[in-house]
């Protein structure tokens, strides 16, 4: 696929961005690149809902209750 260039950039067709939010766009070794972002990071995630299951230290001593 070819795009004009114009003033104020490139315009990519938004069947190319089906389901996208939010992209990042960076250049790399003279590449420019569009990588789609997830909705939600995952990361920021963990703790949101909470389990309550009486252990008081799980904080400290999470290893041994996964092993």
């Amino acid at each position: 696929m070819r795009a004009q260039v114009t003033k104020q950039g490139v315009v990519i067709p938004r069947q190319m961005l089906k389901g996208v939010k939010e992209v990042e766009i960076r250049q790399e070794n003279g590449v420019i690149v569009i990588v789609p972002l997830a909705v939600e990071d995952p990361i920021l995630e963990f703790g949101k809902d909470p389990i309550e299951d009486g252990i008081t230290d799980a904080s400290v001593n999470h290893d041994k209750y996964l092993y």
